[in-house]
């Protein structure tokens, strides 16, 4: 999982969480979640050197960088290999949008 920082958030456009946690938007919310998860438990050793497109579980594609650091599309990973009981979790500095 890629998960946004609290900057991240608050590089989006004014309104931009607003409006995702409206009900009526309660689909485009799911979309925009599920595009920062992929399956399994990738750590960033496993995609070292590799410059990869990636599945989400949102069934659309994210580009991941792992040349010089780790990139997904534009955002940098900042925080990386952090171990859960259900997964890895990547922290980003950008909010990844579908």
């Amino acid at each position: 999982m890629f998960a946004p920082t609290d900057a991240a958030f608050a590089k989006l456009p004014e309104g931009t969480v607003e409006m995702l946690l409206l009900p009526e938007n309660k689909d485009k919310l799911i979309a925009v979640l599920t595009y920062h998860v992929i399956p399994g438990a990738v750590m960033s050793g496993d995609i070292a050197g590799q410059n990869l497109e990636v599945v989400t579980v949102q069934g659309s594609t994210i580009a991941v960088n792992a040349t010089d650091g780790v990139m997904v599309n534009d955002a940098n990973v900042i925080a990386a290999d952090i171990e859960t009981s259900n997964g890895v979790i990547h922290v980003i500095d950008t909010v990844l949008l579908p």
